[in-house]
């Protein structure tokens, strides 16, 4: 069975950042990101053995009076480890995301919905599939990169080690 495509309203579209993590490119919709940094400022986030963290959070970085926890995307998605170079601030969230390249910007107008074959994670990592020329890309929930029960482990440990209130 062929999944039909999810058509905006004529005329819609969408503004998504497209960036790269272990060679394989995603896209996140612009309105999720408040921010790309360089990965100035990032501090190792060791929460002690006793924490049930998840060990995709290696860092934190505060911005603007803010904590937030930096994901490594390579990690979240299962991939070989890569050489981030930006990090992508998530917009009313306490997460960001270590990415290797922020590419560029692009409108998708239609969002494929995720084919069967897509049955596992995948299925709340991604909110669709966009097309760019002849590439297919997934298009990312920003959601997906700490849940509200791995926010709720990571946060505690936070303020037991830093002393900071979180996001």
């Amino acid at each position: 069975m062929k999944p039909k495509p999810v058509s905006a309203p004529p005329g819609a579209s969408e503004n998504v950042i497209v960036f790269t993590v272990g060679g394989f490119s995603f896209a996140i919709s612009a309105s999720a990101v408040s921010e790309i940094r360089s990965l100035e400022g990032l501090q190792i986030f060791s929460p002690g053995p006793e924490c049930q963290c998840p060990e995709k959070v290696g860092f934190t970085m505060h911005r603007k009076g803010a904590l937030y926890f930096v994901v490594d995307a390579a990690r979240h998605f299962g991939l070989p480890a890569s050489r981030p170079g930006r990090v992508m601030i998530l917009r009313l969230a306490a997460t960001a995301v270590l990415v290797d390249t922020a590419d560029r910007m692009a409108a998708i107008s239609v969002l494929h919905a995720l084919p069967l074959a897509f049955n596992g994670d995948e299925r709340r990592w991604y909110r669709g599939l966009a097309m760019f020329g002849d590439d297919v890309v997934p298009v990312v929930n920003h959601q997906c990169f700490l849940t509200g029960s791995e926010l709720a482990m990571v946060r505690p440990a936070a303020m037991y080690a830093k002393g900071f209130s979180v996001v």
